[in-house]
């Protein structure tokens, strides 16, 4: 059962979604392009990481492994804005972080 959940494919997936995340801080951090390095390098993050998911959907179906990238993506950059940035997190994006990781769980099941 754990070697389905933890294969290659899905780490291939957690490496996409934490290039996403990078990309979406260095996107914030870039002010809008005005720092240009920091937008291109958050450019090349999402390319790489759109590789990355490449070659695990030829072991995980495409919904699978775009879910857990999307929550993943989510979770990483809801929880490095709140960290790193400082951007402020209600109760209920909580909950809403809560329920995405009952749903990563119940989609790998």
């Amino acid at each position: 059962m754990f070697a389905n959940i933890f294969s290659f494919s899905v780490l291939l997936v957690l490496c996409a979604a934490l290039l996403d995340i990078i990309a979406n801080i260095l996107l914030a951090k870039s002010n809008g392009f005005k720092r240009k390095t920091l937008g291109v390098t958050a450019l090349f993050c999402v390319a790489v990481a759109f590789g990355f998911l490449s070659i695990a959907v030829k072991d995980l179906d495409l919904a699978v492994a775009y879910a857990l990238w999307g929550c993943f993506g989510i979770l990483g950059t809801s929880l490095s804005g709140w960290v790193l940035l400082g951007q402020r997190m209600h109760k209920s994006a909580f909950l809403g972080i809560a329920l995405l990781m009952c749903g990563i769980v119940l989609l790998r099941l």
